[in-house]
């Protein structure tokens, strides 16, 4: 069951506890937070605790009890969860038709029924404008918890009626030293810094490669920038590989950049291509590596449309390979 709590999120922990010692139990509530800092577990956490007939001292639900058991075989039925359909990006207006009717009928068990809707910002106008409904005439003993990494996505409506338990990034010095817990092979640091701060996604990246891959698109990176390759042949590479993440790493490559064009190497995204990356910047034009800035931020604000990856890495690439025309000679 769940009873370890990741350690940066204790004091979450306790003020959900809390609700539950002095049965304040929210009617809805708003998990927000970057991506990779355990938003889920400690919904479900909370989830466990709500519906557990024996729960222990910490809060923590037992693992032993008739609720515990059907919630470990996934067949409880006043625990349900929301999430898109599979291979579709949002949650159907369907969904939340059924959910209603489900919540119209009372909880089988004693204690509550909680609804897990993730992300919340999945749902779409039409869904997030019949799930108003829940929140409007809540059901008896019935929580709703939603969990999203982009509060701002959700409409007013909803967060206004609904308690904020919002995630901070925890301290560096905590999540270095639990990663070196974890045992994971690559550098603690650098991983750190890829992730953005948040633990399990740099777990993550431990687990998939993501350190070698990042390396490896930086050698296409600077073969590019060194004139020894054709960006339309690195576009085509990169765009079979998840966007997000590169994006990522370019826009961390070119901050890193700006950061030593000025000096000020300290605080870098990639510490550990410091060498490449100062080489580079006493070459760079600072006014054409801010354009190039200016491009990725606002790729990165239409990764989420029908965007055209190959071209828009083509794109990037070749603003990329003319900043750099005329500092390599040969």
């Amino acid at each position: 069951m769940l009873n370890t709590l990741h350690p940066w999120l204790q004091q979450d922990w306790e003020r959900l506890h809390g609700y539950i010692l002095q049965q304040r139990i929210p009617q809805a509530l708003l998990v927000s937070g970057n991506a990779g800092l355990g938003k889920l577990a400690l919904a479900k956490q909370f989830a466990y605790a709500l519906l557990c007939s024996n729960p222990q001292q910490a809060g923590f639900s037992c693992g032993e009890c008739q609720s515990c058991l059907l919630l470990k075989a996934d067949t409880h039925p006043d625990y349900i969860v929301i999430k898109p359909a599979e291979s579709k990006k949002t949650i159907a207006v369907e969904q939340i038709r059924s959910l209603i009717n489900q919540l119209s009928l009372k909880p089988q068990f004693e204690n509550y029924r909680v609804v897990i809707i993730n992300p919340a910002d999945s749902l779409t106008n039409n869904s997030a404008n019949a799930f108003l409904k829940c929140l409007e005439e809540p059901n008896e003993r019935t929580v709703i918890i939603l969990i999203t990494d982009r509060p701002g996505k959700l409409p007013a409506t909803i967060v206004s009626r609904c308690q904020k338990i919002s995630i901070n990034k925890p301290d560096k010095a905590l999540v270095i030293s639990w990663l070196q817990q974890q045992a994971v092979n690559d550098d603690p640091e650098i991983l750190f810094s890829l992730a953005q701060g948040a633990p399990l996604q740099a777990q993550d990246f431990a687990k998939s490669g993501h350190v070698k891959l990042r390396n490896d698109c930086f050698k296409s990176w600077l073969a590019v920038a060194k004139q020894q390759t054709h960006p339309v042949l690195i576009a085509e590479e990169w765009q079979k590989l998840p966007e997000g993440p590169l994006l990522f790493w370019i826009t961390s490559w070119v901050v890193d950049l700006i950061k030593c064009a000025y000096d000020k190497a300290t605080d870098l995204y990639n510490p550990d291509l410091i060498k490449s990356l100062q080489e580079l910047a006493q070459q760079l034009n600072l006014k054409k590596l801010y354009k190039l800035y200016d491009l990725l931020l606002l790729n990165r604000q239409l990764l989420d449309t029908q965007i055209n990856k190959q071209l828009m890495f083509e794109d990037i690439l070749i603003q990329w390979q003319a900043l750099n025309r005329g500092t390599h000679h040969g």
